[in-house]
C-alpha cells in the first residue's frame, strides 16, 4: 500500500513539474499571429524544445502603410485570435497564466495607435502586452539565428511584414556588444505603398510602379547599412523572416532540415522573376506540395513580389555580396519570440 501511495506521489510531482516547464508565447506580427509552446528542460542550461508552433494569418499592418494607423477592424480581429489562442494555451496545454507572454512585433509598433491594441488585449486577457523595439527584436534574432561561433563575422537580416531589422555583434573588452540596424520597409508596408500608386490595381501595373520605386528602396537599405558601416563587412549574411521562408520553400518545396542552410543570391533573383512574370508556376507546383501551399495561402502575388524585391535589394546593396555566404535561418520566424519567452521564464529583466 505504501508503495502505491509513493508511486502516486511521484506521478503527481512529475506531472506538476512537467506542467511548470511549459511556457507559451503569442506574437502579434504585421502579417500574422504566431503561437509558440516551449517545453523548458533546464532554465540554467538554456535547454528547451519547441513543443508546438502555429500561425494564424491575420494581417494587422495594412493600415500603417496608408495612414500610419492600425485599422479598428484589424485590432478587433487580432484581439479575437489572441484571446482564442490564449484560452487554448490555458485549457488545452494547461500552461499557467503567469507563463504565457503576449508581445507585438516592431512592425506593428510602427503604428501611431498601438495603445488601442494594448488596451484591447488587456481587456480580453488581463495581460499588458509589450511592443518589442526593432533593436531588441534584432538582438534576439541574432541570438536565435546565428551559430555562436559565427557571431562576430555575421550580420542578420530579417524582413517582416512591417519593417526590416537586423544587426551584428562586435567584441568590445571581451564582451559581445550588439549593434542593431533597421529600415521602415516590410512586405505589408511596401505593398500598401505601391498599391496607393496604382489606379487599375493589376499585377502588371503593380510591377511597373514597384520598379520605379526600387531606387527609393535601395537608398533606404543603403542608409540602414551605412548607419553601422561594419554591417557591410561581415562574411556571413543570415536571412530570416517571412520573405526568407517563402523564398526557401518555393525554391526547394520542402522544410529546411538544418537550422542554417546556405543559399545562393542568384536563386533569390530567379524566385523574384517568377513571382513577377510566371506566378502560375508557383500555383501549379503548389497543387501537389503542401509546404508551397502554405506560402501561397500566406502571401498573395503582390505581397510575394514585394517580399522578394525586399529580400533581393537588401542583399544587392551590400558590397561584394556575390563573394559572401548567405544562409537561410530555419528558426527565423520564431527565434526572437523563443528567446524572449525563455528570458522571461528566467525572470531576466529586458534592458538593452
Amino acid at each position: 500500500m505504501k508503495a502505491k501511495i509513493y508511486y502516486l506521489i511521484v506521478c503527481l510531482v512529475l506531472s506538476f513539474s512537467t506542467q511548470a516547464q511549459l511556457y507559451g508565447g503569442i506574437e502579434i506580427g504585421s502579417k500574422g499571429i504566431k503561437m509558440t509552446v516551449l517545453q523548458v528542460e533546464s532554465i540554467k542550461r538554456n535547454t528547451y524544445d519547441v513543443k508546438e508552433f502555429w500561425t494564424e494569418n491575420v494581417g494587422i499592418a495594412a493600415g500603417i502603410g496608408i495612414d500610419g494607423l492600425l485599422l479598428q477592424e484589424d485590432i478587433e480581429k487580432a484581439g479575437a485570435v489572441v484571446f482564442s489562442n490564449y484560452k487554448k494555451m490555458l485549457n488545452e496545454y494547461k500552461i499557467e497564466d503567469k507563463n504565457i507572454f503576449i508581445v507585438a512585433s516592431s512592425g506593428v509598433g510602427l503604428a501611431n495607435n498601438t495603445n488601442d491594441l494594448v488596451v484591447k488585449i488587456k481587456d480580453l486577457t488581463n495581460k499588458k502586452i509589450e511592443i518589442i523595439s526593432s533593436s531588441l527584436e534584432a538582438k534576439l534574432l541574432l541570438r536565435g539565428c546565428i551559430p555562436p561561433k559565427n557571431y562576430l563575422n555575421s550580420v542578420i537580416i530579417d524582413i517582416g511584414g512591417g519593417n526590416t531589422k537586423g544587426g551584428y555583434a562586435k567584441d568590445i573588452n571581451d564582451q559581445s556588444v550588439f549593434f542593431p540596424i533597421s529600415c521602415d520597409l516590410g512586405t505589408v508596408t511596401l505593398t500598401e505603398i505601391i498599391n496607393k500608386k496604382c489606379k487599375q490595381k493589376t499585377v502588371f501595373e503593380f510591377n511597373e510602379n514597384l520598379f520605379d520605386y526600387l531606387p527609393t528602396i535601395r537608398e533606404s537599405f543603403k542608409k540602414m547599412y551605412t548607419s553601422r558601416a561594419e554591417s557591410q563587412d561581415k562574411n556571413n549574411v543570415y536571412i530570416s523572416g517571412g520573405a526568407a521562408w517563402a523564398f526557401y520553400t518555393l525554391l526547394t518545396g520542402v522544410k529546411a532540415e538544418e537550422n542554417f542552410t546556405q543559399v545562393q543570391y542568384d536563386d533569390i533573383l530567379a524566385m523574384r522573376t517568377i513571382a513577377e512574370n510566371n506566378y502560375q508556376r508557383f500555383v501549379t507546383n503548389a497543387e501537389t506540395n503542401a509546404e508551397m501551399q502554405k506560402v501561397l495561402k500566406t502571401y498573395q502575388q503582390k505581397y510575394l513580389i514585394a517580399a522578394f524585391n525586399l529580400l533581393e535589394t537588401s542583399l544587392e546593396v551590400i558590397p561584394n555580396i556575390q563573394n559572401k555566404k548567405i544562409f537561410f535561418a530555419k528558426q527565423g520566424q520564431i527565434a526572437w519570440l523563443v528567446s524572449y519567452v525563455f528570458d522571461s521564464a528566467k525572470g531576466v529583466k529586458q534592458i538593452y
